[in-house]
Protein backbone atom coordinates (compact mmCIF):
# COMPACT_ATOMS: atom_id res chain seq x y z
CA UNK A 1 0.00 0.00 0.00
CA UNK A 2 2.91 2.40 0.75
CA UNK A 3 4.29 1.85 -2.75
CA UNK A 4 0.85 2.42 -4.30
CA UNK A 5 0.42 5.62 -2.31
CA UNK A 6 3.84 6.88 -3.43
CA UNK A 7 2.98 6.23 -7.09
CA UNK A 8 -0.33 8.01 -6.67
CA UNK A 9 1.35 10.94 -4.92
CA UNK A 10 3.83 11.22 -7.81
CA UNK A 11 0.91 11.46 -10.22
CA UNK A 12 -0.56 14.15 -8.02
CA UNK A 13 2.61 16.22 -7.94
CA UNK A 14 2.85 16.31 -11.74
CA UNK A 15 -0.42 18.16 -12.12
CA UNK A 16 -0.25 21.99 -12.03
CA UNK A 17 -0.60 22.84 -8.35
CA UNK A 18 -3.75 24.53 -7.12
CA UNK A 19 -5.49 24.57 -10.50
CA UNK A 20 -8.26 22.02 -9.99
CA UNK A 21 -11.19 23.29 -7.97
CA UNK A 22 -12.05 20.75 -5.31
CA UNK A 23 -8.71 18.97 -5.81
CA UNK A 24 -8.15 16.21 -3.26
CA UNK A 25 -4.82 14.82 -2.10
CA UNK A 26 -4.63 11.08 -2.99
CA UNK A 27 -3.30 10.25 0.48
CA UNK A 28 -6.45 11.70 2.01
CA UNK A 29 -8.52 9.88 -0.61
CA UNK A 30 -7.03 6.55 0.51
CA UNK A 31 -7.95 7.15 4.15
CA UNK A 32 -11.40 8.58 3.42
CA UNK A 33 -12.10 5.69 1.05
CA UNK A 34 -11.17 3.13 3.69
CA UNK A 35 -13.60 4.59 6.19
CA UNK A 36 -16.44 4.98 3.69
CA UNK A 37 -15.96 1.48 2.25
CA UNK A 38 -16.06 -0.25 5.62
CA UNK A 39 -19.22 1.52 6.79
CA UNK A 40 -20.98 1.04 3.47
CA UNK A 41 -20.72 -2.73 3.30
CA UNK A 42 -22.00 -3.20 6.85
CA UNK A 43 -25.20 -1.39 5.89
CA UNK A 44 -25.85 -2.83 2.44
CA UNK A 45 -24.71 -6.46 2.45
CA UNK A 46 -28.16 -8.15 2.89
CA UNK A 47 -29.37 -6.69 -0.42
CA UNK A 48 -26.14 -7.85 -2.10
CA UNK A 49 -26.77 -11.33 -0.72
CA UNK A 50 -30.33 -11.42 -2.10
CA UNK A 51 -29.22 -10.08 -5.49
CA UNK A 52 -26.54 -12.76 -5.80
CA UNK A 53 -28.94 -15.54 -4.81
CA UNK A 54 -31.45 -14.47 -7.45
CA UNK A 55 -28.77 -14.32 -10.13
CA UNK A 56 -27.56 -17.80 -9.22
CA UNK A 57 -31.10 -19.15 -9.21
CA UNK A 58 -31.09 -20.37 -12.78
CA UNK A 59 -34.42 -21.01 -14.46
CA UNK A 60 -35.81 -24.42 -13.56
CA UNK A 61 -39.14 -26.23 -13.52
CA UNK A 62 -39.62 -25.07 -9.93
CA UNK A 63 -37.52 -21.97 -9.12
CA UNK A 64 -36.32 -21.66 -5.54
CA UNK A 65 -37.36 -18.05 -5.16
CA UNK A 66 -40.27 -16.01 -6.48
CA UNK A 67 -38.58 -12.68 -5.84
CA UNK A 68 -36.33 -10.64 -3.53
CA UNK A 69 -38.68 -10.75 -0.50
CA UNK A 70 -39.22 -14.50 -0.89
CA UNK A 71 -35.46 -15.03 -1.05
CA UNK A 72 -34.89 -12.98 2.10
CA UNK A 73 -37.76 -14.74 3.92
CA UNK A 74 -36.56 -18.25 3.08
CA UNK A 75 -32.98 -17.38 4.01
CA UNK A 76 -34.03 -16.10 7.44
CA UNK A 77 -36.27 -19.13 7.98
CA UNK A 78 -33.49 -21.56 7.12
CA UNK A 79 -30.43 -19.81 8.51
CA UNK A 80 -31.67 -17.03 10.79
CA UNK A 81 -31.28 -13.29 10.26
CA UNK A 82 -27.51 -13.49 10.04
CA UNK A 83 -27.89 -15.89 7.13
CA UNK A 84 -28.32 -12.70 5.09
CA UNK A 85 -24.74 -11.86 6.06
CA UNK A 86 -23.16 -15.09 4.79
CA UNK A 87 -20.08 -14.08 2.84
CA UNK A 88 -19.84 -10.70 4.59
CA UNK A 89 -16.27 -11.28 5.71
CA UNK A 90 -15.01 -11.57 2.14
CA UNK A 91 -16.64 -8.28 1.18
CA UNK A 92 -15.70 -6.51 4.41
CA UNK A 93 -12.03 -7.45 4.00
CA UNK A 94 -12.19 -6.24 0.42
CA UNK A 95 -14.44 -3.17 0.65
CA UNK A 96 -11.95 -1.11 2.63
CA UNK A 97 -9.08 -1.43 0.11
CA UNK A 98 -11.57 -1.33 -2.77
CA UNK A 99 -12.87 2.11 -1.84
CA UNK A 100 -9.31 3.28 -1.14
CA UNK A 101 -8.14 2.22 -4.60
CA UNK A 102 -11.25 3.63 -6.29
CA UNK A 103 -11.09 7.14 -4.87
CA UNK A 104 -7.32 7.51 -4.77
CA UNK A 105 -6.88 6.37 -8.39
CA UNK A 106 -9.76 8.58 -9.52
CA UNK A 107 -8.27 11.63 -7.79
CA UNK A 108 -4.79 10.81 -9.11
CA UNK A 109 -5.98 10.38 -12.70
CA UNK A 110 -8.20 13.44 -12.48
CA UNK A 111 -5.23 15.52 -11.31
CA UNK A 112 -2.98 13.94 -13.94
CA UNK A 113 -5.38 14.66 -16.82
CA UNK A 114 -5.97 18.31 -16.06
CA UNK A 115 -4.80 20.81 -18.66
CA UNK A 116 -2.48 23.76 -18.06
CA UNK A 117 -5.44 25.76 -16.78
CA UNK A 118 -6.50 23.05 -14.39
CA UNK A 119 -9.61 22.19 -16.42
CA UNK A 120 -10.94 18.66 -16.85
CA UNK A 121 -12.95 17.74 -19.93
CA UNK A 122 -15.96 15.42 -19.95
CA UNK A 123 -13.88 12.82 -21.77
CA UNK A 124 -11.23 12.93 -19.07
CA UNK A 125 -13.81 12.58 -16.31
CA UNK A 126 -14.97 9.40 -18.06
CA UNK A 127 -11.38 8.18 -18.40
CA UNK A 128 -10.65 8.88 -14.73
CA UNK A 129 -13.71 6.92 -13.66
CA UNK A 130 -12.87 4.09 -16.03
CA UNK A 131 -9.30 3.91 -14.72
CA UNK A 132 -10.53 3.84 -11.13
CA UNK A 133 -12.95 1.00 -11.92
CA UNK A 134 -10.42 -1.13 -13.80
CA UNK A 135 -7.85 -0.67 -11.02
CA UNK A 136 -10.20 -1.76 -8.26
CA UNK A 137 -11.41 -4.69 -10.37
CA UNK A 138 -7.94 -6.16 -10.84
CA UNK A 139 -6.46 -5.36 -7.45
CA UNK A 140 -9.42 -6.04 -5.16
CA UNK A 141 -12.87 -6.69 -6.59
CA UNK A 142 -12.37 -9.83 -8.66
CA UNK A 143 -10.85 -12.01 -5.92
CA UNK A 144 -13.20 -10.53 -3.32
CA UNK A 145 -16.32 -11.06 -5.43
CA UNK A 146 -15.30 -14.58 -6.42
CA UNK A 147 -14.97 -15.62 -2.79
CA UNK A 148 -18.22 -13.87 -1.86
CA UNK A 149 -20.22 -15.57 -4.64
CA UNK A 150 -18.79 -18.98 -3.80
CA UNK A 151 -19.65 -18.47 -0.11
CA UNK A 152 -23.24 -17.47 -0.88
CA UNK A 153 -23.68 -20.27 -3.41
CA UNK A 154 -22.17 -22.77 -0.97
CA UNK A 155 -24.94 -21.99 1.53
CA UNK A 156 -27.55 -23.30 -0.91
CA UNK A 157 -25.89 -26.72 -1.07
CA UNK A 158 -27.11 -29.67 1.08
CA UNK A 159 -23.72 -29.91 2.83
CA UNK A 160 -21.93 -26.52 2.88
CA UNK A 161 -18.16 -27.01 2.77
CA UNK A 162 -16.86 -23.56 3.76
CA UNK A 163 -16.57 -23.01 7.52
CA UNK A 164 -15.42 -19.40 7.34
CA UNK A 165 -13.50 -16.83 5.33
CA UNK A 166 -9.98 -18.18 5.78
CA UNK A 167 -11.11 -21.80 5.42
CA UNK A 168 -13.07 -20.91 2.31
CA UNK A 169 -10.20 -19.06 0.66
CA UNK A 170 -7.71 -21.80 1.47
CA UNK A 171 -10.11 -24.46 0.14
CA UNK A 172 -10.68 -22.56 -3.11
CA UNK A 173 -6.95 -22.03 -3.69
CA UNK A 174 -6.16 -25.65 -2.77
CA UNK A 175 -8.81 -26.94 -5.18
CA UNK A 176 -8.52 -24.48 -8.08
CA UNK A 177 -5.21 -22.71 -7.53
CA UNK A 178 -4.79 -18.94 -7.37
CA UNK A 179 -6.90 -18.63 -10.52
CA UNK A 180 -9.78 -19.95 -8.42
CA UNK A 181 -10.16 -16.50 -6.88
CA UNK A 182 -9.82 -14.76 -10.24
CA UNK A 183 -12.77 -16.33 -12.02
CA UNK A 184 -14.75 -13.90 -14.15
CA UNK A 185 -11.92 -11.37 -14.38
CA UNK A 186 -12.96 -10.01 -17.78
CA UNK A 187 -16.64 -9.35 -16.87
CA UNK A 188 -15.50 -7.95 -13.52
CA UNK A 189 -13.21 -5.46 -15.27
CA UNK A 190 -16.04 -4.54 -17.64
CA UNK A 191 -18.48 -4.20 -14.76
CA UNK A 192 -16.28 -2.12 -12.46
CA UNK A 193 -14.86 -0.04 -15.29
CA UNK A 194 -18.31 0.94 -16.60
CA UNK A 195 -19.66 1.25 -13.04
CA UNK A 196 -17.18 3.88 -11.95
CA UNK A 197 -17.10 5.59 -15.34
CA UNK A 198 -20.87 6.13 -15.18
CA UNK A 199 -20.97 6.95 -11.46
CA UNK A 200 -18.16 9.50 -11.36
CA UNK A 201 -19.36 11.09 -14.61
CA UNK A 202 -22.96 11.51 -13.41
CA UNK A 203 -21.95 12.53 -9.88
CA UNK A 204 -19.34 15.06 -11.03
CA UNK A 205 -21.70 16.72 -13.51
CA UNK A 206 -24.63 16.86 -11.08
CA UNK A 207 -22.36 18.31 -8.40
CA UNK A 208 -21.08 20.97 -10.82
CA UNK A 209 -24.67 21.82 -11.75
CA UNK A 210 -25.67 22.23 -8.09
CA UNK A 211 -22.62 24.38 -7.41
CA UNK A 212 -23.89 26.85 -10.05
CA UNK A 213 -20.47 27.67 -11.40
CA UNK A 214 -18.77 28.01 -8.02
CA UNK A 215 -16.58 24.91 -7.63
CA UNK A 216 -15.74 25.81 -4.04
CA UNK A 217 -19.41 25.80 -3.00
CA UNK A 218 -20.43 23.14 -0.47
CA UNK A 219 -23.65 21.46 -1.66
CA UNK A 220 -24.27 19.79 1.72
CA UNK A 221 -24.67 16.17 2.78
CA UNK A 222 -28.33 15.77 1.74
CA UNK A 223 -27.79 16.86 -1.86
CA UNK A 224 -24.56 14.86 -2.00
CA UNK A 225 -26.56 11.78 -0.94
CA UNK A 226 -29.28 12.44 -3.55
CA UNK A 227 -26.95 12.90 -6.52
CA UNK A 228 -24.94 9.88 -5.35
CA UNK A 229 -28.13 7.83 -5.50
CA UNK A 230 -28.85 9.04 -9.03
CA UNK A 231 -25.31 8.12 -10.09
CA UNK A 232 -25.80 4.65 -8.59
CA UNK A 233 -29.10 4.11 -10.40
CA UNK A 234 -27.53 5.12 -13.72
CA UNK A 235 -24.80 2.50 -13.29
CA UNK A 236 -27.32 -0.25 -12.45
CA UNK A 237 -29.38 0.25 -15.58
CA UNK A 238 -26.19 0.58 -17.60
CA UNK A 239 -24.43 -2.65 -16.66
CA UNK A 240 -26.64 -5.19 -14.86
CA UNK A 241 -26.23 -7.67 -17.77
CA UNK A 242 -22.46 -7.58 -17.20
CA UNK A 243 -23.04 -8.12 -13.48
CA UNK A 244 -25.17 -11.21 -14.18
CA UNK A 245 -22.49 -12.75 -16.41
CA UNK A 246 -19.82 -11.94 -13.82
CA UNK A 247 -21.83 -13.64 -11.07
CA UNK A 248 -22.38 -16.78 -13.16
CA UNK A 249 -18.67 -16.96 -14.03
CA UNK A 250 -17.75 -16.79 -10.35
CA UNK A 251 -20.31 -19.30 -9.03
CA UNK A 252 -19.72 -22.91 -8.10
CA UNK A 253 -21.07 -24.00 -11.50
CA UNK A 254 -18.81 -21.71 -13.54
CA UNK A 255 -17.29 -24.83 -15.12
CA UNK A 256 -20.41 -25.09 -17.30
CA UNK A 257 -19.22 -22.12 -19.32
CA UNK A 258 -16.21 -22.15 -21.64
CA UNK A 259 -15.79 -18.39 -21.40
CA UNK A 260 -17.66 -15.21 -20.54
CA UNK A 261 -18.99 -15.05 -24.08
CA UNK A 262 -20.16 -18.66 -23.87
CA UNK A 263 -21.97 -17.71 -20.66
CA UNK A 264 -23.74 -14.90 -22.53
CA UNK A 265 -24.75 -17.27 -25.33
CA UNK A 266 -26.06 -19.96 -22.95
CA UNK A 267 -28.07 -17.50 -20.88
CA UNK A 268 -29.66 -16.06 -24.00
CA UNK A 269 -30.34 -19.51 -25.45
CA UNK A 270 -31.76 -21.23 -22.37
CA UNK A 271 -33.18 -18.39 -20.27
CA UNK A 272 -33.92 -15.53 -22.63
CA UNK A 273 -32.92 -11.84 -22.54
CA UNK A 274 -34.80 -11.12 -19.30
CA UNK A 275 -32.29 -13.30 -17.44
CA UNK A 276 -29.67 -10.60 -17.99
CA UNK A 277 -31.64 -8.39 -15.64
CA UNK A 278 -32.13 -10.88 -12.84
CA UNK A 279 -31.59 -9.27 -9.46
CA UNK A 280 -32.09 -5.75 -10.83
CA UNK A 281 -34.55 -4.68 -8.12
CA UNK A 282 -32.43 -5.67 -5.11
CA UNK A 283 -29.31 -4.43 -6.89
CA UNK A 284 -30.99 -1.10 -7.60
CA UNK A 285 -31.94 -0.68 -3.95
CA UNK A 286 -28.50 -1.63 -2.74
CA UNK A 287 -26.45 0.31 -5.27
CA UNK A 288 -28.43 3.56 -5.00
CA UNK A 289 -27.98 3.58 -1.23
CA UNK A 290 -24.44 2.23 -1.51
CA UNK A 291 -23.18 4.90 -3.91
CA UNK A 292 -25.08 7.69 -2.16
CA UNK A 293 -23.73 6.58 1.22
CA UNK A 294 -20.13 6.20 0.06
CA UNK A 295 -19.99 9.54 -1.74
CA UNK A 296 -21.55 11.29 1.27
CA UNK A 297 -19.27 9.68 3.85
CA UNK A 298 -16.25 10.24 1.60
CA UNK A 299 -17.00 13.94 1.18
CA UNK A 300 -17.65 14.42 4.90
CA UNK A 301 -14.46 12.58 5.92
CA UNK A 302 -12.50 14.66 3.41
CA UNK A 303 -13.78 17.83 5.09
CA UNK A 304 -12.46 16.61 8.42
CA UNK A 305 -9.13 15.57 6.91
CA UNK A 306 -8.74 18.92 5.18
CA UNK A 307 -9.16 20.57 8.56
CA UNK A 308 -6.72 18.40 10.51
CA UNK A 309 -4.29 17.44 7.71
CA UNK A 310 -3.01 20.47 5.80
CA UNK A 311 -1.35 19.50 2.50
CA UNK A 312 -1.27 22.78 0.57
Amino acid sequence: MEMAEQIITNFYERCPSGKIAGKKHPGKAILAGRIAGGLEILCTFPTEYVKTQLQLDERAEVPKYTGPLDCAKKTVQSHGFFGLYRGLSSLLYGSIPKASVRFSVFEALKNRLCDENGSLSQRNILLSGLGAGVSEAVLVVCPMETVKVKFIHDQTQPNPKYRGFLHGVSTIIKTDGITGVYQGLVPTILKQGTNQMIRFFVYSNLKTWLQEGDNSKDIGAIRTFLIGGVAGAASVFGNTPIDVVKTRMQGLEAHKYKSSWDCVVQIMKHEGPKAFYKGTVPRLGRVCFDVAFVFTIYEQVMKVLNYIWVTD
